[in-house]
């Protein structure tokens, strides 16, 4: 980050495609980018799999390890923006075990007033509730001079078998961090989300 800062980036865009991604180093980023003022981007996909057989990073852990925290008595407020009532489930039960409060949004337009009410430290979402032409988190993030300080991290379930997620609840599966899907739909959803990002 220190390297590229003559350079003005609008952001950093952190893709664990390019190879894994630890705690340690998502914390020194996270760091760094906020004491630039550059908005942190990180994308990931979300697999499913029994219990047994996950594999892969905790979506919390890595969540955890972004969340800024105002001080050591209060914990991290996630606003989380996913419409899937298991995968919303699932994730919150992950995150709240690790000790952050999560408000929680069917839409990125909903999430607007949430994010008003909570004053989230860290955005998760579905890439596909991004507001693509209207006003959404992003947005609100940045009109309120938040969007350099608030990681916004955007995951893709298209990989995941709808008629498995009802045995999220009762634990026969769980969710873990998988590469993003690559499809054209994908790309192009970031690409826009990039330049909504580095919009002044």
């Amino acid at each position: 980050v220190d390297a590229q800062i003559a350079a003005c980036p609008t952001a950093l865009f952190v893709d664990p495609l390019t190879g894994p991604i630890t705690r340690t180093a998502l914390q020194s980023l996270r760091g760094a980018a906020v004491a630039a003022e550059i908005p942190v981007l990180v994308t990931a996909g979300l697999g499913l799999a029994t219990r047994e057989n996950a594999y892969g990073a905790d979506p919390a852990v890595l969540l955890k390890a972004l969340a800024p925290r105002d001080s050591e008595q209060h914990p991290p407020r996630v606003l989380l923006i996913e419409p899937d009532n298991d995968i919303a489930g699932a994730l919150t039960n992950a995150l709240e075990r690790r000790g952050m409060q999560v408000a929680r949004a069917a839409g990125d337009a909903d999430a607007v007033t949430l994010a008003y009410q909570t004053q989230p430290n860290l955005v998760v979402m579905d890439l596909v509730q991004v507001q693509r032409q209207r006003a959404g988190t992003v947005d609100w993030l940045r009109g309120n001079g938040l969007l350099n300080r608030t990681p916004l991290v955007v995951y893709t379930s298209s990989g995941i078998d709808r008629a498995e997620l009802p045995r999220l609840r009762s634990g026969e599966t769980t969710l873990f961090v998988a590469e993003r899907s690559t499809s054209d739909d994908v790309q192009e959803r970031i690409v826009d989300l990039l330049s909504k990002i580095g919009t002044n």
